[in-house]
């Protein structure tokens, strides 16, 4: 069977900032893939990827992106299915070039965008986990769960105040 999600990246350095998607759903129990899909350098893979992602079983897909940013974008174009863009942050621009690039889409092509960088790697996993779960007990109950951690963690005073 495949797994739900696909996490998708226009390269190898973007794993630095996607691994922390891949790592929240993990502690989630969400099964995904992780494939480097790039716009401009695989455009034919895209396509493939892309197209075939519904019927391969995909229910969702992660894309992170930087620079020109054009994978998110390119992806929802070709596919039904629900993409959740990632800007990369990047030398040039931190990141906003990216940010930019998908938040950016025309009416009819949506794209959900998160944050720039790991924050928006984690919110796009938990995002993903949040759709599923709507069809899922358990993993609304696993998601419930890490959210109250997440609650729990919050100190109520900073530490070493009386």
């Amino acid at each position: 069977m495949t797994s739900p999600i696909a996490i998708i990246m226009g390269s190898q350095s973007d794993w630095e900032t996607m691994r922390h998607a891949a790592d929240t759903l993990a502690a989630l129990g969400v099964d995904c893939e992780k494939r480097i899909v790039s716009a401009h350098r695989t455009p034919d893979r895209l396509f493939a990827f892309a197209k075939g992602a519904k019927a391969a079983g995909f229910k969702i897909i992660i894309a992170g992106a930087g620079g020109a940013a054009h994978l998110p974008g390119m992806a929802a174009a070709l596919t039904e299915l629900p993409v959740f863009g990632v800007p990369i942050d990047s030398k040039a621009l931190s990141g906003v070039d990216s940010l930019y690039s998908i938040v950016q889409m025309p009416a009819g092509v949506p794209v959900g965008t998160l944050a720039i960088g790991k924050a928006g790697a984690i919110n796009a996993a938990l995002l993903a986990a949040s759709v599923l779960a709507l069809n899922d007990p358990a993993l609304a109950t696993r998601l419930a769960t890490w959210r109250q951690q997440q609650t729990d963690a919050v100190k109520e005073r900073p530490e070493g105040l009386a």
